[in-house]
């Protein structure tokens, strides 16, 4: 299995599908299928059966999975980026950086 780039909490932007251009942060990511859902995008209409929670039942809006290809990290300068690995030489772990601006993604 793939060692993913996007990590919960990781601020995204989508680059492509109906969603294209809207940005969120990733609340889950399912590395089994590579998906990850993104905070208010993407959404979808459910339908529900009336029950305890919501005795009216009806129609709820809700996030749907994003596949991990249409996502784009966002860097501390605000910017789509690529995703690199290396050796952080303080700590000897491998850390994630910006392709872009060289920085540390924390």
């Amino acid at each position: 299995m793939q060692k993913l780039n996007i990590k919960k909490g990781d601020a995204v932007m989508i680059i492509a599908g109906d969603s294209r251009g809207q940005q969120g942060k990733v609340l889950r990511v399912d590395s089994d299928q590579y998906m990850a859902i993104v905070e208010g995008v993407n959404m979808v209409s459910k339908h529900t059966k009336p029950n305890a929670k919501s005795p009216q039942g009806g129609i709820v809006k809700k996030e749907a999975p994003v596949h991990i290809s249409n996502l784009k990290l966002i860097d501390n300068s605000g910017k789509p980026t690529r995703i690199g690995r290396k050796l952080d030489p303080k700590t000897e772990k491998l850390v994630r950086y910006s392709k872009k601006s060289g920085e540390v993604i924390k």
